[in-house]
C-alpha cells in the first residue's frame, strides 16, 4: 500500500510517499520512496517563535514544490481523468489562493501517482497552518479519487519512534533518499514520552494504536521552556539547539557552577510536569547578572538542560514502573537533544527497560511519521470524510480519527 503523507502542523512544510505492507508487528515493512521538507525556522526567527499567519502563507507557497520533489519520477503525463477534479478546487482552496495557483498547473501536467491513500495531520498544532495541509489533502483526494486518513500529529511521533530504519544510500535523509525499515522489537505495554515545543506528555499504550495520556505538563512544554530561556539569553530561534551547544561546551570545558536551578515537581508523587517555575528561576539569575557573560551563559545552559533532563527522566522512570512498561519510546523535537537521549537510555537500562527513539532527523516534525501512522489506519479502512474534515488545533491524543 502506498501512502502520501502531508505535515503542516507548525513551521515545517513536508510531503512524502511511502510503500508499506504487513500488520502492526514483526512482519511490517516500509520503504520511503520520496521525501521532502522545507523548514520555516529562519523566517520566524525575528519573532522569537512561530508566527501562525506567516506559517500558513509559507505552507501555501511550499506544498506543491514539496509534492513535486516527493513524487519526482513517480508521476506520468496527465490524462483527462486525472484532471477531472480540477474544476472543483477553487471552492476547497478559496482561502489558499497561492496554493491553488500552483496546484492546478501541477495537476494538469502530471498524472495521478500510484497511491492508495493520503495521510494528513489534522491536529494538534497551529490551526491556520493545519488548515492548509487539510485543504491540500482534500483537493488531492478529489482530483485523484483517493481516500484521506486524518492523523493525530502526536501519534505520528509515537509510531515513528517505534520503527527502525536503514538508509539505502548516503545523502540528506530528509530529501528524497530511499530508506526502508520495519518495527523495532518491543512488547506492550509501552510508555511514550512526547517532548516538543507544544507538548510534554506521558502516554500509555497497551495495544497498537490505542493511547491513554497518563501525565502532562501543567504549564509550559519542555521545548517551549528551552525556547523562552534561549530568548532570555539572546540566543537565536529555535533556542533548543543553542542551549544544548552551550551546555555541551560547559561540560567539555569542565565548567562547574554554583548555580542550582529547581527540579519542578520531581519529588511529588505524580507523573505530571511543570517547567514555568524553572524558566522564572533562570530569569531571576539573568536579571541579577547584568551584563551576562559568555561563561555565565554556558554554565546556566548546562544547569538548565540538566534540570530539564532530571525531571523528564525521573517522571518517565516513575511512570514506567507504575504501569509495568518495559519499553519507552520518545518523540518530538526535544527528543533530538542528544544529552536527554543519553540520560533516558542510561537510566532506563539501569531500571531494566529500554528506550526506542528514531534518528534525530526524524524526531522533529516530518511527513514520514504521518504516512506511517496513516498506513495502519488505512489498513483498518479508517478514512475521513473530506466534506467534514476539519483542522483541530487542540486535538488530544486518544481521540478517534476524523470520520
Amino acid at each position: 500500500m502506498r501512502i502520501l503523507g502531508i505535515e503542516t502542523s507548525c513551521d515545517e512544510t513536508a510531503v512524502c510517499l511511502i510503500e508499506a505492507e504487513g500488520e502492526f508487528g514483526p512482519g511490517f515493512k516500509y520503504e520511503i520512496l520520496g521525501n521532502a521538507l522545507r523548514s520555516q525556522a529562519k523566517l520566524h526567527a525575528e519573532y522569537g517563535g512561530v508566527f501562525p499567519n506567516l506559517a500558513k502563507r509559507e505552507h501555501g507557497k511550499g506544498l506543491v514544490p514539496m509534492l513535486e520533489l516527493a513524487l519526482h519520477g513517480l508521476t506520468t503525463a496527465s490524462t483527462s481523468t486525472a484532471a477531472q477534479g480540477v474544476k472543483a478546487l477553487p471552492k476547497i482552496l478559496e482561502r489558499e489562493p497561492e496554493l491553488l495557483e500552483q496546484l492546478v498547473p501541477f495537476l494538469e501536467r502530471s498524472g495521478k501517482p500510484d497511491i492508495d491513500a493520503i495521510a494528513v495531520t489534522y491536529g494538534p498544532g497551529l490551526e491556520p497552518a493545519l488548515w492548509v495541509g487539510v485543504n491540500f489533502a482534500r483537493a488531492l483526494s478529489l482530483a485523484w479519487h483517493v481516500p484521506i486518513v486524518a492523523v493525530n500529529h502526536l501519534e505520528g511521533h509515537i509510531v515513528m519512534s517505534m520503527t527502525d530504519m536503514q538508509p539505502r544510500q548516503h545523502s540528506n535523509v530528509l530529501q528524497n533518499v530511499r530508506m526502508s525499515g520495519g518495527l523495532a522489537d518491543f512488547e506492550f505495554p509501552i510508555l511514550a514520552l512526547l517532548i516538543s515545543g507544544g507538548n510534554t506528555q506521558l502516554v500509555l499504550s497497551k495495544e497498537p494504536l490505542r493511547y491513554e495520556v497518563v501525565g502532562r505538563t501543567r504549564d509550559d512544554a519542555a521545548g517551549e521552556a528551552f525556547d523562552k530561556v534561549a530568548r532570555m539569553m539572546h540566543l537565536p530561534y529555535p533556542g533548543g539547539p543553542h542551549i544544548s551547544r552551550l551546555a555541551e561546551e560547559a561540560r567539555s570545558e569542565k565548567q562547574e557552577s554554583e548555580i542550582k536551578l529547581p527540579r519542578p515537581m520531581l519529588n511529588e508523587d505524580n507523573i505530571d510536569f511543570s517547567f514555568s517555575g524553572l524558566k522564572t528561576a533562570v530569569l531571576r539569575i539573568l536579571a541579577g547578572s547584568v551584563p551576562v557573560s559568555d561563561t555565565l551563559k554556558k554554565r546556566l545552559a548546562r544547569e538548565f538542560e540538566e534540570a530539564v533532563a532530571d525531571v523528564l527522566v525521573g517522571k518517565t522512570l516513575r511512570a514506567a514502573e507504575r504501569y509495568g512498561a518495559g519499553t519507552v519510546v520518545t518523540g518530538g523535537g526535544v527528543s533530538a537533544n542528544l544529552y536527554i537521549r543519553r540520560r533516558l537510555a542510561d537510566s532506563l537500562a539501569e531500571a531494566g527497560a529500554k528506550l526506542l527513539v528514531c534518528q534525530p532527523e526524524f524526531a522533529t516534525d516530518n511527513a514520514v511519521m504521518i504516512a506511517l501512522a496513516g498506513y495502519f489506519h488505512a489498513q483498518k479502512r479508517e478514512y475521513a470524510n473530506p466534506d467534514i474534515l476539519k483542522a483541530t488545533g487542540n486535538l488530544r491524543l486518544g481521540n478517534a480519527n476524523a470520520s
